[in-house]
């Protein structure tokens, strides 16, 4: 089916302009952007003036298949990513059991062509995400592996780390590492400072994820492999990382939607839902995260969707589980940045869409003729409050429930063809 999306707002983040126009979605594929009339037969959408974005390229989300699917199905993960504007979901391999083979990877393949979005896998870097024993890379990239990570398992032992990167240099595999040293971190709830003393929490300080970024980009110049920081959060931590940029190396830097929108104030009346990994971090923190997002020293933002059950999270602070979910409330989070004038909608969309995909070599996340009709129309300024059991993920620990936020998802297209999309929407 060809679709004409009409008097749209369009958002390119390749020249990080905005301007007015129509689309033409035609075989999968974006065929033409400012035409003139919408071509015979064709669905025709009226946008109504709001944006349309190219869809999300989520880099970093759990789902709980296998092992914990009671957690996160693939189908519920796709449902509130297609509500969420996430066309792209890059599924992490913390699952039980971790995404280690080729056949745990063809498994979850299989598994994920029941959702409505894109689903593409990482791999686990060693074996069970212990750090003994790296992982067969070469087949987990015939397999389809897009990149190699142990998530929050940290490898300490740096002989064992060595030996893999340097076999994923020679391969021109990507890996993701989880800056943080694992000593200090241990046990840790929430960023150490006179406000988690008051708490009384423990708290981890942020020196341990430069140590865990120092010693990582020290590995990297020894091996020259290309890297990805998944979560960069503290401003000690932004020094090395443009250091390792201005030296050549092969270096990118992510950051969680909740790290740029949420400080440790938040955690105050010890909501469970909080507590993230690493913990929130003091608001200087956060706002010098946002400025590298901005310059672009930071490249990615993404959802770190975490899902947890009730169980996991109804203890007290100290004990319950880490993380939230974030698929459905990433793109309203992120309008928080736009209404508060920090960066504008392409710079966002930079960071959303266009550099997770230019980093992993896939071809969402562009606004240009001939790419994937992957994308987003939405409404920036439409205000609601989170009703967090009307959430579609089967999780529902946001901490964002019951906030006013705004930034509404109107129609959701992957390849050209409506996945996701309100009632009411004017359809000619």
């Amino acid at each position: 089916m060809t679709v004409f999306l009409e008097n749209a707002r369009i958002i390119n983040p390749e020249t990080l302009e905005e301007s007015s126009g129509n689309l033409i979605l035609h075989e999968g594929l974006i065929a033409a952007i400012g035409a003139a009339s919408a071509p015979k037969g064709a669905q025709i959408i009226d946008c109504a003036g709001k944006c349309v974005a190219p869809g999300i390229v989520d880099l970093g989300v759990k789902i709980g298949e296998p092992g914990e699917r009671h957690r996160e199905s693939f189908r519920s993960a796709g449902l509130a990513a297609a509500a969420g504007g996430v066309t792209t979901i890059i599924a992490r391999p913390d699952t039980s059991p971790a995404i280690d083979t080729p056949e745990v990877l063809e498994f979850v393949t299989r598994r994920a062509a029941e959702a409505p979005v894109r689903i593409h896998h990482m791999a686990a870097l060693t074996k069970s995400r212990k750090g003994h024993e790296m992982v067969e890379i070469g087949f987990m990239l015939d397999a389809g592996a897009l990149a190699f990570t142990d998530c929050d398992h940290v490898v300490t032992d740096t002989k064992v780390l060595g030996r893999a990167l340097s076999y994923a240099r020679s391969l021109g595999a990507l890996v993701i590492g989880h800056p943080q040293d694992p000593g200090l971190s241990k046990g840790a709830a929430v960023t150490s400072g006179k406000f988690a003393s008051l708490l009384g929490l423990p708290g981890v300080h942020p020196m341990a994820e430069r140590i865990g970024l120092d010693r990582d980009l020290g590995m990297v110049e020894m091996t020259g492999v290309r890297y990805h920081a998944d979560q960069i959060t503290c401003a000690r931590s932004l020094p090395p990382l443009e250091r390792a940029k201005a030296n050549g190396l092969d270096v990118t830097a992510g950051v969680s939607i909740h790290h740029l929108t949420l400080n440790d104030l938040d955690v105050g009346d010890y909501r469970s839902f909080f507590k993230l990994t690493p913990p929130l971090r003091p608001e200087e923190d956060r706002m010098a995260v946002v400025e590298a997002v901005a310059s672009g020293l930071i490249d990615i933002i993404c959802s770190m969707h975490s899902p947890q059950d009730e169980e996991s999270k109804r203890l007290p602070f100290e004990d319950a589980a880490p993380g939230a979910v974030a698929l459905q409330t990433f793109l309203p989070a992120a309008m928080r940045l736009y209404h508060a004038g920090a960066m504008d909608l392409p710079m966002l969309f930079r960071a959303m869409s266009l550099n997770p995909a230019k980093r992993l070599g896939l071809p969402q996340g562009r606004m240009a003729e001939g790419a994937p009709a992957d994308l987003v129309l939405f409404d920036p300024d439409a205000p609601f409050m989170l009703d967090r059991s009307k959430l579609l993920s089967k999780s529902k620990n946001t901490p964002f429930d019951g906030q006013r936020m705004e930034g509404r998802v109107i129609a959701t297209f992957v390849a050209g063809r409506q996945v996701f999309g309100q009632e009411g929407m004017n359809n000619a």
